[in-house]
C-alpha cells in the first residue's frame, strides 16, 4: 500500500501542474472534475492545433467512513461489522494526444477492493480523425464519426457514465453504484455516428474480461449497440433518451454484471463470518447468474431542467448457465432525482429508487429493493464530499440462504478527489 500511494502522491504534483495547460489544449475528452458530470460519450471537439505528443497525467482518490449494519433471518450467520473507514482507494489515469485526431486512454487501479496492489483496469486509442492516412482523409465523415479500440469499458447503457469506477467516485452524486452493476472491460472496438443530436453506436468484443488464448471455441463474439436522442434544447433545458444492447450466444463466463474487480462500496453487508474484503467484494449487488448466455437491454432517460435532473433505468436480462435448460429473467428498475443549487451547483441533495427482481437458478421468484439518500459539497471542482443513507431489503430467497429476508442500512460517508 505504501509503495501505491508514494507513486499517486508524484503523479498527482505532476498532474496538478500539467492538468490545468492540458484541459484547455485536450480535445474529444471528458473532464476528469465537476465539468465532467452529466457528459456520456466523450464529446466531439475539433482537433486542429496538434504540434506534438502530448500526455495528461490524472488520478482520482476516495475514502469512505462506513456505518451499516445488517441482518437476515438468523438460520445462517452473518459476520458482525461496525463503524469505521473502508480502505481508500486509488487511480491513475494517462491520457495522450498520439497525433491529431487520435488520443490513448490508460486506466490503472492503484489500489481498489478486490486487488490491494495496482493492476491495469484498461485503455483503448480513440480516432476522430484519420489524417494519419493522408491529410483531410474523409474528413466529411470524420466530423461526425469516432472509432474507439481497446479492452476497454464497453458502452452498454448510460449507468456506466455515473457509476464509481474504483476512486472515480465524483460523477457518483451517490456512494453505490446500482444492484446489477452492468460493467465491463473486454477487447473489442465501437464505432459512434453522432449528428444534431442523434447517437448511434455499434460494437463487437472478444466476450472475454481475462485474456487468453486457451480454450478456444468456449467463447463467441459479443454485440453491443446504443441508439439514442440528446439536445441542449435551450440553457435551462437538455433531454437525453437511449436505449442500448449487450449479447452474446455462448460465453465460458459472462462478466457483464460480474465485471467490476474494484468492488463495491458496502463493505461485508450480507456476508459469511469468514468473509474478507478483497474475496467478497461484490457485498450488496446481485448478479443474476447468466453465465454462458446472456442478452440484456437497457433505455435510459435523463432530463435536466435548470437544477433538477432525473435519470432513469429500464433494464431487461435474459440468460442461463450450461447447467440450466430454460432461460431465466431479471428486471432491474431505478429513479434518481438530484437537486444541484449554488452559484456553481457545487451543493446537491438526491434521492434514488433501485428495485431488482426475477427468477433465480432454484427457481424461486426474488426482489432486492434499495433506497438510497444523499447529499454533496463540492469543496473545489476537483474535491467532492457526500453523504449517503442507504436501505436495502431481500425478499423471496429460499430458507437456508444467507439472504433470507435480509437487509442491510445505515450511513455513509465519502471524501473524492479527481483531477
Amino acid at each position: 500500500m505504501k509503495f501505491q500511494y508514494l507513486v499517486f502522491l508524484a503523479f498527482l504534483v505532476m498532474g496538478i501542474s500539467t492538468s490545468a495547460q492540458n484541459d484547455r489544449d485536450f480535445k474529444n475528452f471528458r473532464l476528469p472534475d465537476q465539468r465532467g458530470i452529466n457528459d456520456f460519450e466523450a464529446p466531439k471537439d475539433t482537433t486542429d492545433n496538434f504540434d506534438g505528443v502530448d500526455v495528461r497525467i490524472g488520478g482520482a482518490s476516495t475514502i469512505q467512513f462506513q456505518a451499516v449494519d445488517h441482518e437476515n433471518s438468523g438460520d445462517v450467520e452473518l459476520i458482525e461489522i461496525g463503524d469505521n473507514f473502508n480502505l481508500a482507494t486509488a487511480n491513475l489515469d494517462l491520457d495522450v494526444h498520439l497525433y491529431d485526431g487520435v488520443k490513448m486512454h490508460l486506466r490503472t487501479y492503484l489500489s481498489s477492493r478486490h486487488h490491494p496492489e495496482p493492476y491495469v483496469k484498461g485503455g483503448y486509442f480513440q480516432i476522430d480523425k484519420l489524417d494519419f492516412i493522408r491529410q483531410g482523409f474523409m474528413s466529411d465523415l470524420m466530423e461526425k464519426v469516432t472509432i474507439k479500440i481497446g479492452h476497454m469499458e464497453n458502452n452498454y447503457g448510460d449507468a456506466h457514465f455515473r457509476r464509481t469506477d474504483n476512486a472515480r467516485a465524483i460523477y457518483n452524486p451517490f456512494v453505490g453504484n446500482l444492484i446489477m452493476d452492468a460493467f465491463t472491460t473486454e477487447v473489442g472496438g465501437e464505432v459512434y455516428y453522432r449528428s444534431n443530436g442523434f447517437i448511434g453506436m455499434v460494437g463487437l468484443t472478444n466476450g472475454k474480461l481475462n485474456q487468453s488464448v486457451t480454450n478456444p471455441g468456449t467463447t463467441k463474439a459479443s454485440f453491443v449497440g446504443k441508439v439514442g436522442y440528446d439536445k441542449q434544447v435551450d440553457e435551462d433545458f437538455r433531454f437525453r433518451l437511449t436505449g442500448s444492447v449487450y449479447t452474446t450466444g455462448e460465453s465460458a463466463r459472462t462478466y457483464l454484471y460480474a465485471g467490476d474487480r474494484a468492488g463495491s462500496r458496502y463493505y461485508y453487508v450480507m456476508e459469511a463470518p469468514d468473509a474478507s474484503a478483497s474475496g467478497n467484494f461484490r457485498s450488496g449487488r446481485w448478479n443474476p447468474g447468466f453465465n454462458n448466455e446472456l442478452t440484456a437491454f437497457m433505455v435510459n432517460p435523463f432530463v435536466k431542467l435548470g437544477g433538477l435532473e432525473f435519470f432513469g433505468v429500464i433494464e431487461s436480462a435474459s440468460g442461463k448457465s450450461n447447467g440450466e435448460t430454460d432461460t431465466r429473467n431479471f428486471t432491474q428498475l431505478s429513479g434518481e432525482l438530484i437537486y444541484r443549487f449554488g452559484n456553481e451547483e457545487n451543493f446537491y441533495l438526491g434521492g434514488r429508487y433501485n428495485t431488482v427482481g426475477g427468477e433465480i437458478a432454484t427457481g424461486e421468484d426474488v426482489d432486492i429493493n434499495r433506497v438510497q439518500l444523499s447529499g454533496g459539497w463540492f469543496m473545489t471542482k476537483n474535491i467532492l464530499a457526500k453523504i449517503e443513507y442507504v436501505s436495502q431489503k431481500y425478499d423471496g430467497f429460499p430458507t437456508g440462504d444467507i439472504l433470507d429476508e435480509g437487509k442491510f442500512n445505515g450511513l455513509l460517508l465519502e471524501a473524492a478527489i479527481s483531477f
